[in-house]
C-alpha cells in the first residue's frame, strides 16, 4: 500500500472554507436582489472598472472566459450590465454598469464590509494590515502559475 502524503499546511483549505462561507452568506442576501450565485463578484468588478472587456474581467477574477460569459450574459438579461462593441476591436465588447447596477452596488459593498468586519473581529489594526498584505502577496505569488496553467 502506498504511503499517504500529509498536507504541509492547511492555509489554503482555511481560505477556501472562508471564501465558500462568505459566498454562501452573500448568495442568500443577494437572492432578494435577483442576483444568482456568485454574480455579485462580476457585478462589482464591472462597476469598479467601467468599460472592462471579458478577457480582463476573467483574468481579474481568475476564472475562465466561459464562466465570465455566462455570468455576464445573465447580468445583461437581468438589466444590471450593458455590453457595447469595442470601437477599436470590433470582435470585442466592453461592459458597463446600468442604473440598476448602481442601485445595488452600494448594498453589495456594505455587505462585503460587514463580512470583512466579522472575519477580522478581535484583530488589532496592525494584524488587519498584515493579513491584507500577506493574502495579497499570496495572490500575486500564484498569479503567474495560474496564467501558465490556463494556457
Amino acid at each position: 500500500m502506498n504511503k499517504i502524503e500529509k498536507l504541509t499546511n492547511d492555509i489554503l483549505r482555511e481560505i477556501g472554507s472562508l471564501s465558500r462561507a462568505i459566498h454562501s452568506i452573500s448568495d442568500i442576501k443577494y437572492k432578494e436582489l435577483k442576483l444568482q450565485k456568485g454574480q455579485f463578484i462580476f457585478l462589482t468588478r464591472i462597476c469598479e472598472n467601467p468599460g472592462i472587456n471579458f478577457v480582463d474581467l476573467s483574468n481579474m477574477l481568475k476564472v475562465d472566459k466561459t464562466t465570465t460569459t455566462k455570468a455576464v450574459q445573465k447580468l445583461i438579461e437581468a438589466g444590471y450590465v450593458d455590453k457595447k462593441q469595442d470601437e477599436t476591436d470590433k470582435r470585442g465588447y466592453k461592459l458597463f454598469l446600468t442604473e440598476k447596477s448602481l442601485e445595488v452596488y452600494n448594498l453589495i459593498i456594505e455587505e462585503e464590509n460587514k463580512n470583512i468586519e466579522v472575519c477580522l473581529e478581535g484583530f488589532a489594526k496592525e494584524e488587519k494590515i498584515v493579513v491584507n498584505k500577506l493574502v495579497k502577496r499570496m495572490s500575486k505569488n500564484i498569479e503567474e502559475d495560474w496564467k501558465n496553467k490556463k494556457r
